[in-house]
């Protein structure tokens, strides 16, 4: 158990720092603030503590202005909700022992580092770059894309971000790093004229599919 609250003392630690480090957009400081709450509640149930009672964006609830019956119904809510994700990770844990794969804790997340150094491609016009997480067993996404905008110059669209584009795939789970396997992969989309059989170009800004590259972690 103290292993196990040791752990999610460094995740409350580490949203903590990106919390007050203020360069989170709005959307997602909101979705941030309530992990750090579920987080919290859920320590508080492990260690027998008393339930805070919450509303639904993690606020604390005021007993001098909420009735009895609603602070009863969100008690029983909460209490539900935690109760449900303790199953969840001794289901995942009974697994991961099953299968004789080592047992992740489950209540720390993990990131994946991207640092894109260069695209060489011969499209002669711009193109967007989309890059993000795979997993081919079960043919779907698991993040959002990694959006970079490419000149058909052959340099960023930002250039001053040239030699600096980077991005972190966060929030990833236990259950994530012991998948058979995971991809990155990147889309390529042309960006500029339809260029028709005369030589022609009657049109400009389409967007096109034009090529696909992946990596597999072994």
């Amino acid at each position: 158990q103290f292993r196990h609250v040791q752990q999610m003392t460094y995740s409350l630690i580490e949203w903590r720092s990106q919390i007050l480090s203020g360069t989170l957009p709005k959307d997602e400081l909101a979705e941030l603030k309530k992990k750090v709450t579920a987080k919290i509640d859920y320590g508080n149930r492990i260690l027998g503590l008393d339930l805070v009672v919450r509303d639904d964006n993690g606020n604390i609830l005021d007993p001098d202005e909420t009735s009895t019956i609603s602070l009863f119904k969100s008690h029983e809510t909460a209490s539900k909700r935690i109760d449900e994700r303790i199953q969840e990770e001794k289901s995942l844990q009974q697994n991961l022992d099953l299968r004789g794969q080592p047992i992740f804790n489950t209540t720390h997340t993990y990131s994946l580092y991207v640092n894109f150094k260069n695209f060489v491609c011969n499209i002669g016009e711009d193109a967007e770059l989309l890059m993000s997480l795979y997993d081919p067993d079960l043919s779907k996404f698991i993040s959002e894309n990694y959006l970079v905008r490419w000149g058909s110059n052959g340099m960023p669209k930002e250039i001053e971000k040239l030699n600096n584009l980077q991005a972190v795939f966060t929030d990833l789970s236990s259950s994530d790093l012991i998948r058979p396997k995971i991809s990155l992969v990147c889309q390529i989309v042309r960006v500029g004229h339809m260029e028709l059989k005369d030589g022609k170009k009657h049109t400009c800004g389409l967007r096109r599919p034009f090529g696909v590259a992946g990596m597999t972690n072994p």
